[in-house]
């Protein structure tokens, strides 16, 4: 039973997980009966917002690439300011040239937004939304890249035209480091389409696996922090090099298909410094009915078990400590969940890098995560800073918020920059790309 406070007054944020949801979806609605403190997240969010994205006509604004210049879907040169990095007060010399690493598989993402319902077999159905962006992969190095950490990302890319969206949009739209990455000749790019509906997605994915040789990192770079994605039976010989030069890993973990829910077979886990499943993986993974005892279990396994429960915010229990905290989830008009639990882990590394408390921790993941379930796409609708201090703008001036939902948040006062657009902003594109004017 989680903490008593305010009753939730909308419908809870859906889809956080611990682990990025390629296949079958395994959202975690958590356990807690109890009410919630409840903020709203801002006006709703609902399917016909994807049409006013269409009207907007903005590329998203690269947050990891300060002064970075953006060329809107309209040809407007828009020259990106309100950056904040938030290990500035610990950088110092010899510090790693990049905070976070990670690998994995980058697709081209193709989301469809604005169906009253799934397709129904043998009609055509039209949607009102549509966005493209990089995804897989892709989203956490986004979501990592915007909100101010040196990102470096090691994948393989398609030799096609996607391949080359795709690592333009990263490298030159976001600032996240390459060189790490290789093209692949002759491979082409792995492709999902997602459609969105009701609050959750279905997905169809197409590709092939790239040779081993071109994906696997050929080495760790250097770096504070690496995220990687655990799975049964797997040893990933680059998480072990990343521990041993001083990084702090963080992983997630997908479904197990095998069914068995073996923590020995996650090979890797002892090198981690924390662990986020969601809430049905922490539960299988420990033998027991209630995530917040999965939690507690896993922290004598690891030195931080960071549990999501879906609508009901989170739950992290340090295992040194023995400090425990729980943070109920931000009420929000859910739109597309892809790539929300992506979102979550960036931001909790965020403050986990930064040093913030645990508690404010989990609170800022799990804001970072409702603000990117309110639009659609995996990388298209990772938040920025300019987006918070935006939310927060926004949230203080509106009538009857709760004192203590609005104190939660508190610490981001001294944080955010001064909000240079009003709430809501919005960050899609419905195509590849758009030719510049002459």
């Amino acid at each position: 039973m989680g903490p008593e406070g305010p009753r939730l007054q909308g419908k809870g944020v859906r889809g956080l997980r611990g682990a990025p949801a390629r296949g079958p979806a395994n959202t975690s609605q958590g356990s807690g009966e109890s009410s919630r403190r409840h903020m709203p997240c801002g006006p709703c969010a609902g399917p016909d917002r994807a049409h006013c994205h269409d009207a907007d006509r903005s590329l998203p604004a690269p947050h990891g690439n300060p002064g970075a210049t953006v060329i809107t879907t309209d040809g407007v040169q828009q020259q990106h300011t309100a950056h904040i990095d938030p290990l500035a007060a610990l950088r110092a010399a010899g510090d790693p040239p990049w905070d976070v690493f990670l690998t994995g598989t980058v697709f081209l993402d193709i989301v469809l937004t604005g169906l009253d319902t799934a397709p129904v077999r043998g009609t055509e159905t039209w949607a009102r939304g549509m966005g493209q962006s990089p995804g897989g992969v892709a989203n956490m190095a986004t979501a990592l890249a915007r909100l101010g950490l040196r990102t470096s990302l090691a994948a393989a890319f398609g030799d096609d035209f996607y391949g080359d969206y795709c690592r333009d949009a990263l490298e030159q739209g976001e600032g996240i480091d390459l060189s790490q990455s290789r093209t692949v000749p002759g491979w082409h790019s792995p492709v999902t389409v997602s459609m969105a509906y009701e609050g959750e997605r279905t997905m169809v994915s197409h590709g092939h696996e790239a040779p081993l040789s071109e994906t696997a990192p050929a080495a760790a770079p250097r770096a504070r922090a690496a995220v990687a994605s655990l799975a049964p039976g797997r040893l990933e010989p680059w998480i072990a090099e990343a521990a041993g030069r001083g990084a702090r890993i963080f992983a997630d973990v997908g479904w197990d298909e095998s069914g068995r829910w073996d923590l020995r077979a996650l090979h890797d886990l002892d090198l981690c410094e924390a662990f986020l499943p969601n809430a049905e993986e922490a539960m299988r993974y420990t033998r027991t009915d209630c995530p917040r005892a999965a939690a507690r279990v896993l922290a004598g396994k690891v030195p931080l078990a960071v549990v999501t429960l879906g609508s009901d915010g989170a739950y992290a229990v340090d295992g040194a400590s023995g400090e425990s905290a729980e943070v109920p989830a931000i009420g929000v008009e859910v739109l597309d969940p892809t790539g929300a639990g992506d979102v979550f882990m960036a931001g909790f590394v965020t403050g986990t890098l930064a040093g913030w408390p645990l508690a404010d921790r989990l609170a800022f993941a799990g804001l970072t995560a409702a603000l990117s379930v309110q639009e659609f796409g995996g990388s298209l609708s990772a938040p920025g800073w300019t987006e918070v201090a935006a939310w927060w703008q926004y949230v203080r001036g509106c009538e009857g918020q709760e004192p203590e939902a609005l104190a939660r948040y508190a610490f981001l006062a001294g944080l955010l920059p001064a909000p240079d657009r009003p709430w809501p902003l919005r960050r899609a594109l419905p195509t590849i790309g758009f030719r510049r004017s002459a």
